[in-house]
């Protein structure tokens, strides 16, 4: 079988230079907003980087360029990061979701989609479950 080549594509989801701090205290939601403000630190913590807005919704830590094994297309990304969302806050911890499996078991209310954790609200879920997910998500893409 043979590789197939990197072509490194541009995408429309890029850092900005935009206040985070301004983006959450822009959120309506206030249960969201202090969401938000737990994620980002757990984040923050877990990779030593600052929060980056990335376009106008997603709070990204770190970059990392990403290699599709399926078509060899690389894209910039950020390395972990989150949205609050209007309809639950969307966490971007992972390319494939399915490695976190036993965490996700341990967890409590969720959903999940191929590269995202979404969640109502942090009440439903246990924190020390999501902070082993953000550490072990870090660790695994260094």
């Amino acid at each position: 079988m043979t590789e197939k080549k990197s072509k490194h594509v541009e995408i429309k989801t890029k850092p900005t230079a935009a206040s985070v701090e301004d983006f959450i205290n822009n959120v309506t939601d206030e249960q969201k907003r202090k969401d938000s403000l737990v994620i980002m630190e757990m984040m923050k913590e877990a990779t030593g980087e600052e929060p980056v807005l990335w376009s106008s919704s997603i709070i990204g830590f770190g970059n990392k360029r990403y290699k599709s094994p399926a078509t060899g297309r690389e894209v910039d990304w950020l390395l972990i990061g989150f949205s609050p969302r209007k309809a639950n806050l969307s966490l971007y911890i992972s390319i494939g979701i399915k490695e976190h499996a036993a965490a996700l078991e341990k967890l409590g209310k969720h959903k999940t989609g191929v590269g995202c954790l979404y969640i109502n609200k942090l009440e439903d879920i246990d924190l020390n479950v999501l902070k082993g997910m953000i550490e072990a998500s870090v660790k695994g893409k260094e």
